[in-house]
């Protein structure tokens, strides 16, 4: 019998079954993998998965916008292709720093009167530009509040929205991908709301049309607006009108949050999951909002179900790997597969969704063995790779395995709810049935965007 109180307890029973700690390795069995980092942090490797949207990608959304980096050559090699690669150049323009900027003192000047320069030769003026500052002009200190101020003194006609490019500031607090799904929707102005108007905020891939929520609005009555859609920018003004938001992406619920209280609409957050208790949660959540009544979904489940076991028998054991690139929620999709009779292997993410909890312990617990894999640890480099027998989920997944069956997914691909689930075996057995060319594809950036490689 072990005498003392609560606390003691706890320690004793903490000490006998400690948690699993990060590894310096790059690849850990699911029972060892540590919440919610498994891996050290450390120097880095880019795989030549590129179909994950980077800000380019997303700023170019907002109709008539220009985007303005300023930033050192190196920096600006990567959002200068991104931009040549989708055939958007003309809405796009660097200002270059030099080594002497950070040592004359004038790097407010620098960023004004170049922003100056770009906008007077334009041939047409933006909606909106979209400034980028850098890592270097927070090792500066620089007075961005100042440059904005001088921005809309100089230009009162012109929208500028205060967007970041600062990968130093992502391992403690917001990502540059973050901060500018928050950016913007700061032009949306106070509007007189319409009742019967929702938006669905923060999305690069536009929700596939036949989803339960889409249908639930359509039978409502409602009008959904989503700047995926937008093409022009009065549309995408016209989303100050909605009373409601909903965020089904992660990385844009801050964004959704502060947009719905400056303008004073109502906020859900209603995540892609591939868990059917949670799909039924958010569709009565989103009914009760609205004073719907909540549809039954038992018929829905059941032909999940099917399609499920048809998908498994298809594969008949062949070995799946999924990528946190494909879907922001990959344990849960992970569970999914695996308890549906899948032989999944491996999951290939350096960090877990912190949504993800749940699944994290079901994982370890009814599957141990299943492999965990980094994608930026610099071991992966040099990991061997040889062609496999594997069905991927994800374009890194794709790459590690150097296999042509893949599903070509980044960011959820649009799937959502119970037509998500079914979707995604129409995907996987496409997948099975045809071999797509993974060197040609996963380098071509954001999935979804024009690429002229």
């Amino acid at each position: 019998m072990i005498h003392g109180n609560r606390e003691a307890l706890e320690r004793r029973e903490a000490w006998e079954c400690p948690e699993p700690s990060v590894t310096e390795k790059e690849i850990v069995s699911m029972k060892d993998a540590a919440w919610p980092s498994p891996f050290l942090p450390g120097l880095e490797y880019n795989s030549p998965a590129h179909g994950t949207w980077n800000i380019v990608h997303t700023g170019m959304l907002i109709p008539g916008s220009h985007q303005i980096y300023v930033c050192a050559a190196n920096c600006n090699r990567g959002v200068v292709l991104t931009a040549a690669e989708m055939g958007a150049v003309d809405r796009f323009s660097t200002i270059a720093l030099c080594e002497e900027d950070l040592t004359d003192g004038r790097m407010e000047e620098l960023v004004i009167d170049g922003v100056s320069e770009i906008l007077h030769k334009l041939k047409r003026k933006p909606t909106v530009v979209l400034l980028f500052t850098v890592c270097l002009h927070h090792f500066m200190g620089c007075d961005i509040p100042y440059i904005y101020r001088a921005l809309r003194e100089r230009f009162p006609e012109q929208r500028f929205l205060e967007c970041y490019m600062d990968p130093i500031m992502q391992k403690g607090g917001m990502t540059p991908d973050q901060k500018l799904r928050m950016a913007m929707y700061d032009c949306l102005e106070e509007r007189e709301k319409n009742p019967r108007q929702i938006n669905i905020v923060g999305n690069d891939l536009a929700l596939q049309p036949d989803c339960e929520m889409f249908a639930l609005l359509k039978a409502g009555g409602y009008t959904v607006k989503d700047i995926t859609a937008c093409e022009t920018f009065e549309e995408y003004l016209s989303m100050a009108e909605s009373f409601l938001n909903i965020v089904t992406y992660p990385a844009a619920r801050a964004g959704g949050e502060k947009l719905s209280e400056r303008l004073g609409m109502k906020f859900l957050y209603l995540p892609q999951t591939f868990d059917y208790r949670e799909i039924d949660r958010e569709l009565a959540l989103l009914a009760e909002t609205l004073g719907l009544a909540a549809s039954d979904t038992t018929s829905l489940r059941e032909k999940c179900e099917a399609k499920l076991e048809e998908t498994r028998a298809l594969l008949d054991g062949m070995p799946v790997a999924v990528d946190a690139a494909a879907a922001p929620r990959v344990l849960g999709l992970a569970r999914l597969l695996l308890s549906h009779g899948f032989s999944v292997i491996r999951i290939y993410a350096d960090s877990f969704s912190p949504e993800e909890k749940d699944d994290w312990q079901w994982l370890k617990d009814h599957a141990p063995e299943v492999e965990v894999c980094a994608t930026i640890h610099a071991g992966m480099r040099v990991l061997p790779r040889r062609p496999e027998r594997v069905l991927a989920i994800g374009q890194k997944a794709a790459y590690f395995h150097q296999t042509g069956h893949f599903v070509n997914m980044v960011e959820g691909g649009g799937l959502y709810g119970y037509a998500g689930i079914l979707e995604l075996c129409e995907r996987i057995r496409d997948a099975f049935y045809h071999t797509r060319d993974t060197k040609d594809l996963i380098v071509r950036k954001g999935l979804g965007c024009m690429s002229c490689i």
